[in-house]
């Protein structure tokens, strides 16, 4: 292994490669594109989600099992994308099939509680450490009636909230979301700026944004809104800006905090919520907030979501000061999917599966990264991991923003090209499932090698 340091890559190099990758991937996507057309006749960008028409072109997915998936030109891929994360059981878990399928013959939905809802709560409780639970249907719906519970216990009405986070597309929350940096403000103070137009200016009003890893901010903050604050809300490990980790005592701090000027602490575990830990990042950091949020992995691929928080915090619910409503909350096809995946999947002895499938896979990375001098690093945990493509460490947003982006989309397509379909965009990361394998890992591995041979070459 080379102890030579990291060298930069010649910008022109990678635009070389990439031309070629693009046009590479186009030629074995026909049938994408040609849905994709037709698509855009009736759906803005063609797409169900923005964040799904992604260049050179969105990829059409026709089936998936296990650890694969085959797009509708016959492609078959390693799946490392997992639906953003979603799908941490793997595709067509015969468990979750089962438990879905049965739940199904018996009718999908009565808008009535089943005997299920009770058998889910008591497991998030038991993991998460959280004594009451209620159920949503997306990790946005999660955000959201945490945010209406936190003012509704503090009388307050401000939020605090992290530069760039991403906590789900309501208007409180979406604020200063991956801002451009002309408009976020200095670094000792960073501006609200709302993410999207119809996001009203009284809202963002009431968001204060605070640097991640950054406890003099957020203690500023608080004292310059001092009763003023319900809550701060985070993701304990960033991840929309890579896979950035809380530095050592910075959770503890939040609570710290948060809890001598009044305000509560909500954790949202939407993405790291059972797949850095059974209990998430809520275990893996030993840190319990007042509120946690979960969605993506707990459905095991269906629409899902929770919210569980303190005894005191939730019985505003309890005692109907705040309201949380849906007509889907607790539906039995969720509740279902969500029990199999708790109590059949995600076994201590899953656990122990991804653990060894992380560990193999950033050491193998690591060497790649040591042999080719490249300016990458790799942070991975249990289910959760990316490569950096920047030398150090990144901490926070503005961090982040010296990331080759370039680099990071050339990499996704030697990725998509070679078999291995990863969430694009440089501030993604992938997710492992329990169905993949260590072959299927150290095909990434092969595929950063021969990315990282011809940016040498």
């Amino acid at each position: 292994m080379s102890t030579v340091p990291p060298s930069e890559i010649p910008a022109a190099r990678v635009v070389e490669l990439t031309q070629a990758e693009e046009e590479r991937f186009r030629a074995a996507r026909p049938t994408s594109r040609q849905l994709l057309a037709r698509a855009r006749q009736v759906m803005p960008r063609g797409v169900p989600s923005s964040f799904q028409d992604a260049k050179p072109q969105p990829v059409f997915v026709d089936r998936g099992q296990g650890s694969r998936i085959w797009d509708v030109d016959g492609n078959e891929y390693v799946d490392f994308h997992n639906g953003f994360g979603v799908m941490v059981v793997g595709h067509a878990n015969p468990k979750v099939v089962a438990a879905i399928s049965q739940r199904a013959a018996r009718g999908t939905h009565f808008a009535q509680p089943v005997e299920d809802v009770a058998i889910v709560a008591e497991e998030l409780a038991r993991r998460f450490g959280q004594p009451k639970w209620r159920f949503t249907n997306s990790g946005t719906e999660s955000t959201l009636d945490a945010v209406r519970i936190a003012r509704g216990f503090t009388g307050r009405e401000r939020i605090v909230k992290i530069e760039a986070s991403y906590h789900g597309h309501h208007d409180s929350l979406m604020v200063s979301v991956e801002p451009d940096p002309s408009r976020m403000g200095p670094v000792e103070a960073p501006a609200s700026v709302p993410s999207s137009q119809g996001i009203p200016a009284s809202t963002v009003a009431l968001t204060t944004v605070v640097p991640f890893n950054d406890l003099p901010a957020l203690g500023r903050a608080l004292e310059a809104h001092r009763d003023e604050v319900a809550a701060v809300v985070l993701e304990p490990a960033m991840m929309n800006i890579g896979f950035v980790l809380p530095d050592p005592g910075y959770l503890a701090g939040v609570v710290e905090l948060a809890h001598r000027h009044g305000a509560l602490v909500v954790f949202d575990e939407v993405k790291t919520g059972l797949t850095l830990a059974p209990g998430g990042a809520t275990e893996r950091f030993g840190v319990t907030p007042d509120l946690v949020c979960l969605a993506k992995a707990l459905g095991g691929g269906v629409p899902c979501g929770a919210v569980g928080g303190r005894e005191d915090v939730m019985a505003v619910i309890e005692d109907g000061r705040v309201l949380q409503l849906g007509t889907f909350n607790g539906n039995p096809l969720t509740m279902a999917a969500a029990r199999a995946t708790l109590l059949e999947v995600l076994t201590p002895d899953a656990y122990e599966h991804l653990d060894t499938l992380a560990s193999g896979m950033r050491d193998g990375l690591q060497a790649v990264i040591a042999e080719y001098r490249l300016p990458f690093h790799v942070v991975a945990i249990m289910a959760r991991g990316c490569v950096t493509y920047r030398s150090e460490p990144v901490r926070s947003y503005r961090d982040y923003l010296q990331v080759d982006k370039g680099i990071a989309y050339l990499s996704w397509l030697y990725q998509c090209n070679r078999g291995v379909l990863m969430a694009p965009g440089a501030e993604e990361n992938w997710t492992l499932s329990v169905m993949h394998s260590a072959a299927d890992c150290d095909r990434y591995v092969e595929n950063l090698t021969a990315l990282a041979r011809d940016l040498r070459a």
